[in-house]
């Protein structure tokens, strides 16, 4: 659910409106409004705030995987300065002859 929907949910669910809702957090309407504009893209302290004066609590989970594998960014920030060039280098190395290869593969 995004920031802006969330808020609206929240604040609809409380029977506020957007004044009574920047009263309690203690700012205008229209920065309420724009809180809740579509596309909008608060602070988690922001969106954190306005919840709270709805009455509810936000909640931050990290539960869902990482797509990225982290191992491998540990395991590159222990080399030294010089040891990532030399692995930069040779990765590149490896990815110009791929390529190279592919190239004459597609002709």
């Amino acid at each position: 659910m995004t920031p802006d929907a969330l808020l609206r949910q929240a604040r609809a669910a409380a029977g506020l409106t957007q004044a009574e809702v920047a009263r309690r957090m203690g700012t205008s309407q229209p920065v309420v409004a724009r809180l809740e504009r579509p596309g909008s893209n608060p602070r988690f302290a922001t969106l954190d705030r306005a919840l709270r004066a709805t009455g509810h609590q936000l909640e931050a989970s990290s539960e869902a995987a990482s797509p990225v594998d982290e191992t491998q960014i540990h395991e590159r920030l222990r080399l030294t300065p010089a040891e990532r060039l030399a692995a930069f280098r040779a990765s590149q190395r490896n990815v110009l002859a791929l390529s190279g290869r592919a190239r004459r593969v597609a002709r």
